[in-house]
């Protein structure tokens, strides 16, 4: 009898796990887990409720089974430690909902959400028994901001330091015209005011030189306390750089981004270390920050992002990348930059993508192992969807389309055919 070789779909549906909306669903993946420091949890959208409920789940195995320190997400620092300080039973936010006050800045849903809020209350329930030596937190790699960040050094520095707040004060000045961070970087590089890019290193090597005094001097909880200020100066310094940048190649303030990202994930990777945790992180982020770039249209552009620089950095024994796709359904998404939150219809992918040749499959919701596939049709270049905090119908192909090798991109990826949009808290 003739033997037929299976096709790329028939092999799909051999090598999937379906899945069936329970915590099994995830063995697969914990599998694949295995000693590895970083798990990165990626989103094609930023506004589906799938995508977010599914990396709750995980996340909450990864804790509970694996041990994870800590969960960084694509947020900013200040607004996220506020957070930290809640599921650590610290501070004095009475819920959740308070604990994400200071998630304002458009756009208020990627993290001001109802999946975002029950596993921030699960958190702090988890850490209600646990050792101080063993709570979780809840960490932002991103750098937005700028005069928050600054606030926060100068409030350390009152306390630790009263000279050097009033330097740090005068060095940050230059920064707060009426607090619009691109009209600073417009002006800087036009050369209509002197730009900070000294002032702001200085404060950070400053900071970084005094370590062991101001540690001394605050006593309890000092290590964090100190790691929250320093990892604010790099706030500002990257920030000052990257709206410098926003006014040069596109790539320029893309890469200032991710790798600021990245040496914030390292960075908090040593300080868990150094208190004696196995500073495992569990990375939630969109997958054009956490698929590895040199596998996509990205390189092209001369820009690189996180899971590349983890890949290279930790070695790729050492981080998990896991990439999340949708083919069709809903979304949480603005029209324009600033605008207000929509619930929208997305697409049927297009038949020339990864999203269709996964719906193709018939299997409606499943996990899949990719590293390493004989799928051919996952090693060649095919057209992939990424939907940030816009989403343009009108214009899909261009605004939401690349090119990328799947199989390279990621480890594993999880995808549902039809997913739902994300419930804004604020609506």
């Amino acid at each position: 009898m003739p033997v037929f070789a299976a096709s790329p779909l028939d092999l799909v549906r051999a090598q999937a796990v379906r899945l069936g909306d329970e915590d099994a669903d995830y063995d697969a993946l914990l599998d694949a887990v295995g000693d590895r420091s970083f798990v990165l949890l990626g989103e094609a959208t930023h506004g589906t409720r799938e995508f977010y409920r599914m990396r709750a789940a995980i996340t909450r195995r990864l804790i509970d089974e694996k041990h994870f320190d800590a969960v960084a997400v694509e947020g900013d620092w200040p607004d996220c430690y506020r957070v930290n300080r809640y599921v650590r039973h610290e501070g004095s936010d009475p819920d959740a909902l308070a604990a994400l006050g200071d998630f304002q800045r458009f756009p208020r849903w990627m993290w001001r959400n109802t999946e975002v809020l029950a596993f921030i209350e699960w958190l702090r329930h988890r850490n209600a028994d646990q050792a101080t030596g063993s709570l979780v937190g809840f960490y932002g790699l991103d750098m937005y901001s700028l005069y928050r960040s600054s606030e926060a050094v100068i409030d350390y520095l009152e306390h630790v330091d009263e000279e050097q707040a009033v330097i740090a004060r005068r060095q940050y000045a230059a920064l707060d015209h009426v607090r619009d961070p691109q009209r600073y970087g417009y002006e800087a590089v036009l050369g209509l005011r002197p730009d900070c890019r000294i002032a702001v290193c200085e404060r950070l090597v400053d900071l970084m030189h005094k370590s062991s005094v101001y540690q001394d001097k605050d006593g309890h909880d000092a290590a964090d306390a100190y790691f929250q200020a320093e990892r604010n100066a790099h706030v500002v310094a990257s920030a000052e750089a990257y709206y410098r940048a926003m006014f040069g190649s596109r790539a320029s303030s893309w890469n200032l981004r991710d790798t600021h990202m990245v040496q914030t994930l390292f960075a908090l990777h040593r300080h868990l270390r150094a208190q004696g945790r196995p500073g495992r992180i569990v990375v939630w982020a969109h997958n054009s920050h956490l698929g590895d770039a040199r596998a996509t249209d990205m390189s092209l552009a001369g820009e690189h992002n996180v899971g590349q620089l983890i890949r290279q950095g930790a070695g790729l024994a050492q981080a998990l990348l896991v990439g999340f796709t949708t083919y069709t359904g809903t979304v949480t998404a603005a029209h324009e930059w600033g605008g207000e939150p929509e619930r929208r219809a997305v697409k049927p992918a297009r038949s020339d993508s990864y999203e269709d040749f996964f719906y193709r499959s018939r299997l409606d919701r499943f996990y899949l192992s990719v590293a390493g596939t004989p799928v051919e049709p996952l090693r060649e270049p095919m057209l992939e969807r990424a939907i940030g905090v816009l989403y343009r119908p009108d214009t899909e192909y261009q605004s939401h389309y690349f090119q990328a090798r799947l199989a390279e991109q990621f480890d594993a990826v999880f995808h549902i055919d039809e997913s739902q949009a994300v419930e804004p808290i604020d609506e």
